[in-house]
């Protein structure tokens, strides 16, 4: 990349039934760019490098900080947040492609409803009355394990990167998995544990994890999605029995 102009390759669709085409942008470099403000550069002139009048580039942000999730997409051929990716550290061309495994509804911003559904397969809260009051007590070493589980922010970036999740597959992906961990281990969540299992028992469940171990290399957040895995099947395997006894 020259220092004085940042090349993006977008790829582009009107409607999710239309067909995706390309548009190449050139933009003038600043410092300290990110990929959100070369698309924030190109909503202020929607213009191609060949100075063709187009449409604003359609994404989605919210925090700009990597806590939101929802700037995912697929920057040189790796899927993570555009809002923490610099300019200074991507190669040239920058391409910009939304996210493989989610329907897309126009160009960079694709439907993520499938991610919400299976948290709410896996029942992925807590259930508790109104009553007031402290909660239950939890060893620091207990909430410090949860912290890291409890980081995940929905980008989708561990199912886009998996290749168990695709169109021939109905996997729930690491992210929902991570969930039964996080609420299995809080001392009133663990009330719908049995429940949590047995859905990943079911057809799309844990054992459709082929152990790629993509999940844990892109995700933003470095939750440890493949120990999350490991340590869930082993409570399936170990524990299930027990709790159907109760």
């Amino acid at each position: 990349m020259e220092r004085d102009i940042v090349i993006l390759k977008v790829k582009r669709q009107q409607r999710s039934e239309t067909k995706p085409y390309w548009e190449e942008f050139h933009l003038k470099y600043r410092p300290y760019m990110n990929v959100i403000t070369c698309l924030q550069e190109i909503q202020k002139n929607p213009r191609t490098f060949d100075g063709r009048r187009t449409t604003p580039v359609t994404w989605e942000q919210s925090c700009l900080e990597e806590v939101c999730g929802s700037c995912s997409m697929v920057i040189n051929g790796r899927v993570r947040q555009a809002c923490s990716a610099l300019v200074d550290q991507l190669g040239a061309p920058i391409t910009l492609e939304p996210m493989t495994k989610f329907p897309v509804l126009r160009d960079l911003v694709v439907n993520r409803k499938s991610i919400f559904e299976n948290f709410k397969g896996v029942k992925a809260w807590v259930e508790t009355d109104e009553t007031s009051g402290p909660g239950p007590r939890i060893s620091p070493e207990l909430a410090e394990k949860r912290y890291q589980l409890s980081k995940c922010m929905s980008c989708g970036c561990c199912m886009d990167a998996c290749p168990q999740v695709n169109d021939r597959s109905d996997f729930i992906g690491p992210a929902a998995i991570n969930q039964v961990r996080l609420f299995n281990t809080h001392p009133i969540g663990a009330e719908l544990k049995k429940d949590r299992l047995l859905a990943l028992m079911g057809e799309g469940g844990i054992e459709d994890c082929g152990n790629a171990q993509n999940c844990v290399k892109v995700c933003p957040k470095g939750i440890p999605l493949v120990t999350s895995i490991i340590e869930t099947n082993r409570e399936l395997t170990v524990g299930l029995l027990h709790l159907l006894k109760k």
